[in-house]
Parts: C-alpha cells; structure tokens; sequence
C-alpha cells in the first residue's frame, strides 16, 4: 500500500469504522424483525453517535511536525518542549484559550498563580487534547472545532470554569 493511502486511510478510519457499523445495523434491521430488528436499530444508532465523534475528532487535528510532545497521564497535561512547557492537572484549569498570535497557533491552558501552559496544535499527540477538553464542563465541542478553522489573529477565550475570575492577560 502507498504511504499517501495509508496516512489518509489512518486519518479517515473512524468514519470508515462507523459507517461499517451503521450500515450493519441498517442491513440487520431492515432483513429482520421483533427482537433481532430491534437489536440492529441500536447498532445503527451507536454507528450514528460514534459517526457524529468521530467526525468532530477528525476536524480537531491539526496536523503534526509541531515542536514539543504532549503527554497526558491520571489528568495531568503536560507538554514538553524546546522552548518551554509545563504541567497542568486537568482539575486545576480554569481557563482554555485558542492564541493565534503565535506560528503554529497554541492552545493556552490557564490555572492560579501559575503562567499560562502554551501547547502548539502541531505538537506530537497533541490529538489526545480533544478527549481532555470536551470533558470539560460546559464545554462548546462545535465552538472549539470552529475556532481552530477560524483565520485571524488574537486570542479567543473557549472555556472558562464556572465560578472563577477572567485569565490573566499573557503579555507577548
């Protein structure tokens, strides 16, 4: 296989696998009926849900070849690169900000008393980052996904933890 075809099929396999799924339950739900029609309706459905997350993963990549690692362990995000990082527990943040100001754009991930961690989108396993935010609560996924496609330059302020004051301004 061409490694042009492997990376896109890599890149498109939970759409592929979902729509596998959906119409696997289509085909059992149509060809049967009571109990086993029933069962490929819910197979459809999950086919449907897992459609709709893996379309939304698949819009949050950014790309790769960013500098820095991103590492995700027990609800500590941390990033390491080669000029700076930082570790930040999931529980702690208080805000979440796209920066574009920067070439590739951040992510600026706030919490008290600390400077903002700054992860490029580019950076290896950076990916792993949509599962971490979209658990945030009050989270907007959509909001978030059109703001990565988003031209412009500046800062947008995507989540903040309900209760806490306004991020401290992150002077460039």
């Amino acid at each position: 296989m061409r490694p042009e075809a492997a990376v896109a099929l890599t890149r498109w396999r939970g759409i592929l696998i979902s729509i596998g799924v959906l119409a696997l339950g289509t085909v059992i739900a149509l060809r049967s009926y009571d109990l086993t029609f029933w069962l490929g309706v819910v197979i459809a459905l999950i086919g449907a849900i897992s459609l709709v997350a893996a379309a939304q993963r698949m819009r949050f990549d950014a790309g790769t070849g960013g500098p820095g690692v991103v590492q995700i362990d027990e609800g500590a995000i941390g990033y390491f690169g080669p000029l700076g990082g930082g570790v930040i527990a999931r529980s702690e943040m208080t805000a979440l900000a796209l920066d574009r100001t920067g070439k590739p754009a951040h992510w600026a991930l706030s919490q008290p008393d600390q400077p903002d961690v700054m992860i490029p989108l580019t950076a290896a396993g950076a990916d792993a980052l949509f599962d971490v935010f979209a658990a945030l609560p009050g989270m907007k996924t959509e909001r978030m996904l059109a703001e990565m496609r988003r031209t412009g330059t500046g800062r947008a302020q995507l989540w903040q933890r309900p209760g806490t004051a306004q991020p401290h301004l992150r002077v460039t």
